[in-house]
């Protein structure tokens, strides 16, 4: 029996075997979650309230931040309305917008990360030039670019989506809608879908972390050109909260690609547990080493606790 996408809705899914346990489990997932807030709403506040912090990297920095919160608030309320009210059911039209922000948001951070390389590159390479180059228009422009390239590379298969006949079964296998999640109950021709995803990966993802790669190359080899060890140390000590940003987010995802092609014997709760830590430890983590390892913020942090304090 084929149903039809106006007349259905899709059913998501906690932990299988694990209901009784979804009040605990979801526990851990709401600290983690007002955490992720917190830290980037805190890193957002910061950036547009402090005026030594209006400069390019902090810029691409609050993009980055913008980005981890949008993809914590378009799936953990989705997420916490299954473990704690069961509310499992959600429309195709809600599922599909889910889906098409998840993916967008993800194609969007790639590109702010090789936005914050290029900003480290101009930086260290061509310090003279930076601010001509980097100027507040630029960063604008780089800024429209990334979320317009995210935008128009993931809505050719949504849409199709929508077209698609599915089968009588319509339980999805996370707490969340995802693309290839929802395209195995389609009963139709989905060839299409299978393979434009991977041409985005490789036409973004991959190659944004080759050309991130390419330009820590050239910075390494700019700074180990300077005769000062001192020097030498300050200029890769600014890349390091940006490198660790980086292994963050291709970590999980090549963990996430890993257990989705190779680990079709691991028990469903493995792949289900590894799509929340692709959810959350990027977005958990970014404000937490940026505020460990960057002086500037971690100024401003203080200073937004001493007033809170005298305040009270």
């Amino acid at each position: 029996m084929l149903l039809n996408t106006t007349s259905f809705s899709f059913l998501l899914t906690g932990f299988p075997g694990m209901e009784r346990a979804h009040h605990w489990i979801s526990i851990p997932l709401l600290v983690v979650y007002i955490s992720i807030l917190l830290g980037n709403g805190t890193l957002l506040f910061l950036i547009r309230d402090d005026h030594n912090l209006h400069e390019p990297m902090y810029y691409f920095l609050a993009m980055l931040a913008a980005t981890d919160l949008g993809v914590t608030l378009t799936t953990m309320p989705t997420v916490l309305g299954v473990l704690w009210l069961n509310h499992r059911e959600i429309s195709h039209g809600v599922c599909f917008s889910q889906a098409y922000f998840i993916h967008t948001l993800s194609v969007v951070e790639s590109g702010v990360l090789l936005a914050m390389a290029y900003d480290r590159f101009i930086a260290i390479c061509n310090p003279l030039r930076y601010t001509s180059i980097l100027t507040n228009t630029q960063v604008m422009k780089i800024g429209v670019g990334i979320l317009t390239r995210a935008v128009l590379s993931i809505m050719p298969i949504i849409i199709r989506l929508h077209w698609l006949p599915y089968c009588q079964s319509n339980v999805l296998s996370h707490a969340v809608c995802l693309h290839q999640d929802v395209i195995k109950l389609a009963y139709a021709d989905i060839t299409f879908n299978r393979l434009y995803p991977v041409v985005v990966v490789f036409a973004t993802g991959l190659m944004d972390f080759l050309i991130i790669f390419i330009s820590y190359i050239l910075i390494l080899k700019t700074v180990m050109s300077i005769t000062s060890g001192e020097e030498r140390a300050k200029a890769l000590n600014t890349c390091i909260s940006h490198i660790c940003c980086i292994l963050v987010f291709y970590i999980t995802v090549v963990g996430l690609t890993i257990i989705h092609r190779f680990g079709k014997h691991a028990p469903r709760v493995v792949h289900i547990t590894m799509s929340y830590v692709y959810f959350l430890f990027p977005p958990f983590m970014n404000p937490v080493i940026y505020s460990i390892k960057t002086k500037q913020i971690q100024s401003g942090i203080l200073h937004l606790l001493s007033l809170s304090h005298s305040r009270v």
